[in-house]
């Protein structure tokens, strides 16, 4: 099997794309995972922990979050100790492809999330059958990921579309699905647990929202950090990718832009009582 590899890095421009990332669809994410008080919660690629503090202060509880990346483990504390609350988040080093979980814990979460990871490995499937044996019978388990096929621009920059077509297939020579959002209910489903809910988060807008020029910087920043993944496909080079990157700075500068994206959200329930 490929590991799982994510092409984007994680160094500091990185980090700083993923936190503004994190502060536009956070709110609408936690209003889709709907924690409650008391819910014991495990976050499967925490990543900054930014979403993970969100569920667990609505939880009044820790979250359990899983990391691979120890630049991105490091930063999530300094950001919890910066925030003073360190208290409720517990980060553990590993892969999505095994949970360092310990035996007692497995059967015991309420719910499991994960968000913008299983684009990412390349056995999706394996890791929403660990958070299905994670949570207890009743449990829930939801989902949140890409279908990069859903990107629409107005108007659209120049050479946009052979880089992000090139972008997309980075993410198969590694093994992975850029399209994997669409078979959420269906990776719930062969895990075992029965799909209950599926909705979709849209995020985007147009030049006249406070929003739209974040929207614009992560779509650059996505981009940028996945260089040279998109020139390694051999369909867009390097300076092609440098001039698309250059459209969409003056794309972002005209008055009647528009960014339309939406991530598709699952939630499915372990059987059981």
């Amino acid at each position: 099997m490929i590991p799982s590899r994510y092409i984007h890095g994680t160094d500091p421009d990185e980090q700083a794309r993923l936190a503004l990332l994190n502060d536009l669809l956070n709110a609408a994410c936690l209003r889709e995972l709907r924690v409650s008080r008391g819910e014991r919660v495990l976050d499967v690629g925490s990543g900054l922990g930014q979403l993970a503090r969100g569920m667990a202060r609505a939880a009044a509880k820790p979250v359990v979050g899983i990391e691979r990346s120890a630049e991105q483990s490091a930063r999530a504390r300094d950001l919890a100790r910066s925030a003073g609350e360190e208290e409720l988040l517990d980060v553990r080093s590993g892969d999505a492809l095994a949970f360092p979980l310990r035996e007692a814990e497995w059967g015991t979460f309420d719910l499991a999330n994960a968000r913008f990871l299983l684009e990412h490995v390349p056995a999706p499937e394996k890791v929403v059958a660990q958070m299905v044996r994670a949570i207890r019978p009743g449990g829930r388990v939801a989902l949140c990921d890409d279908d990069h096929s859903l990107l629409r621009l107005h108007p659209e920059p120049p050479g946009f579309a052979p880089v992000w077509q090139a972008f997309m297939r980075s993410y198969d020579r590694n093994g992975n699905d850029p399209y994997v959002g669409r078979r959420l209910a269906a990776l719930l489903a062969g895990a075992g647990a029965r799909p209950s809910r599926l909705t979709w988060i849209f995020v985007g807008g147009c030049a006249g929202e406070p929003a739209f020029n974040g929207f614009a910087e992560n779509l650059a920043g996505n981009l940028r950090g996945a260089r040279e993944a998109i020139a390694a496909t051999g369909a867009v080079a390097l300076d092609g990718v440098d001039a698309a990157l250059e459209a969409i700075a003056a794309f972002a500068r005209l008055p009647d832009a528009s960014i339309g994206y939406a991530f598709p959200w699952a939630e499915g329930v372990r059987p059981g009582r």
